[in-house]
Order: structure tokens, then C-alpha cells, then sequence
């Protein structure tokens, strides 16, 4: 049975797209409906009752249901691809690096600058709301300045994230830095190079025809 893969184009879920497809996989692709409420829909939360996405079903009953999670195991369920060191204390690099690019530059940084309403408090009017709207959205893009910088800090001059080969880390990263394009964040120089090199990988060109970009 072909992997079952749960996605948004241009969301997180990108970088799983890319993996899947650097790992030349057969799957499924279904697509789910941020704005109109999917990820609430009770067949979606059979199989991911946190209502989020990448979800990756593997067979009819495992699922696994974060951008970490996904990513792990497809780098050590197909290992000849090398998206993942074999010396542990890379491995543990790749996930702490991961682990930031989805929890700070995404999840505190871009959630607020693509899902503003979610730091509104109830009861503004509507000159409030903007004020509000502002300041949230000007902290999230503080966030994410401040969050490559300290990427920028452990990035190589060349190759990847991790050394010469693309691996998960690169995958995450990738969305963020893809983000940031579309929103005008200017990257440090190495982020930007490193944007860059990723986004020239002719399987990440195909991706992003996939999901609606040119």
C-alpha cells in the first residue's frame, strides 16, 4: 500500500512534499483545506485527532502526525539517501535545528504573522483590532528576524544545514526560508545562500510547481 500523504501546499507540509519526493516514494496525496476547516473534519481526526498537518499514514492504522516525526522516519526507514548523519551527535544537530525551525521560526514567528487573529483578544472594536493586528505581526516577524539570526550563527558557508548532503533539517528549513521570501524578511547572507542551493534542487523546483508556484 502506498504511503497516504496529508498536506497543504505552501504550508509546512512542503518540506515533507520534498522528502517524499527526494526519497522518489510512491504515495497518495490528499489534499487537505486549511480555511475551510478540514483538519476539524471527524474522518481527518480519525486519523490525526490533533487536527494538524503533515500527516503521514503508513498503513491502515499508524499514522504519524508532525514535521519531526515524518521526517525521522523516512530518513531511517530509507538510510542509502543519507538525509540523516549516522554519527549521533549530527543526528541530534539535525533534530535540535528542526526542532527550532518548527517550534520558534514557525511556531512563534510565522503563526502570527499568518494566523494573526489567533492573538486578538475578544471584544475589540474594529480600531483596536488593527492596533493589535499590528503589534502581533510586528512581533512575529521580530521573532523570525531574531530566529535566523541564530540560525545563521551555525550554518556552514557551503552545502547544507548538516555538511554536504540535504537532509531533514534542510526540508524544514526550506519552508521558512521560502516564507520569508514571500514575505519580505531579508535573510542573513548564509540563510539566503543556502535558500538558495535548496531551492536550485530540481526536485524542489518540481515540488513547487506541484503545489501552485512558479
Amino acid at each position: 500500500m502506498a504511503l497516504q500523504f496529508h498536506m497543504t501546499p505552501g504550508s509546512c507540509s512542503t518540506g515533507i512534499h520534498i522528502l517524499l519526493e527526494e526519497l522518489e516514494l510512491p504515495f497518495q496525496v490528499n489534499i487537505v483545506n486549511l480555511p475551510a476547516g478540514d483538519i476539524r473534519q471527524p474522518a481527518y481526526l480519525a486519523i490525526n485527532p490533533k487536527g494538524t498537518i503533515p500527516t503521514l499514514v503508513l498503513d491502515h492504522v499508524a499514522s504519524l502526525t508532525s514535521f519531526a516525526s515524518i521526517a525521522y522516519w523516512l530518513a531511517r526507514r530509507y538510510p542509502r539517501h543519507r538525509l540523516l548523519s549516522d554519527d549521533p551527535f549530527l543526528t541530534a544537530r539535525a533534530i535540535e535545528l528542526m526542532d527550532y525551525v518548527v517550534g520558534t521560526v514557525h511556531g512563534q514567528g510565522f503563526t502570527r504573522i499568518f494566523t494573526t487573529e489567533r492573538y486578538l483578544p475578544e471584544g475589540l472594536d474594529a480600531a483596536e483590532a488593527k492596533r493589535w493586528s499590528e503589534a502581533v505581526q510586528a512581533q512575529g516577524r521580530r521573532t523570525v528576524v531574531e530566529a535566523f539570526e541564530v540560525i545563521e550563527a551555525g550554518l556552514p558557508e557551503t552545502g547544507y544545514a548538516m555538511g554536504a548532503d540535504f537532509g531533514i533539517a534542510d526540508a524544514a528549513l526550506f519552508y521558512v526560508l521560502f516564507w520569508a521570501s514571500k514575505t519580505q524578511i531579508t535573510l542573513p547572507p548564509r540563510c539566503q545562500a543556502l535558500f538558495e542551493r535548496i531551492r536550485a534542487r530540481p526536485v524542489v523546483q518540481q515540488v513547487l510547481r506541484e503545489e501552485g508556484y512558479r
